[in-house]
């Protein structure tokens, strides 16, 4: 097992979500909007020994093959860590309109 933090694990999680083209990470202000500076992605990651939630938004469809992909991108991360063993949920919790 690696011994990485919630922090780092967080970060890889997300740079493993930017590869999945169709997915983003669902945060609660846009980083363009916000006047604090910074990268909001990682509120989008719950880690728990029992299950990793990470909220996402869809850029486009079918949904089934973007999960699958985000599926093992953060499962090759979580893997060794603490939260190996971990249920995985991915949440959609918006459809950007030009999905459509």
């Amino acid at each position: 097992m690696t011994t990485t933090t919630a922090r780092e694990t967080t970060d890889r999680v997300v740079a493993a979500l930017e590869k999945v083209d169709g997915l983003r990470p669902a945060t609660p202000i846009a980083p363009e909007l916000s006047w604090v500076p910074g990268d909001w992605s990682g509120v989008a990651v719950d880690l728990d020994p029992e299950t990793v939630q990470i909220r996402l938004i869809a850029t486009r469809l079918p949904l089934p093959p973007l999960l699958e992909a985000a599926s093992e991108a953060v499962g090759a991360v979580l893997a060794g860590t603490e939260w190996g063993s971990a249920k995985l949920r991915l949440v959609i919790t918006d459809i950007d309109g030009a999905a459509f």
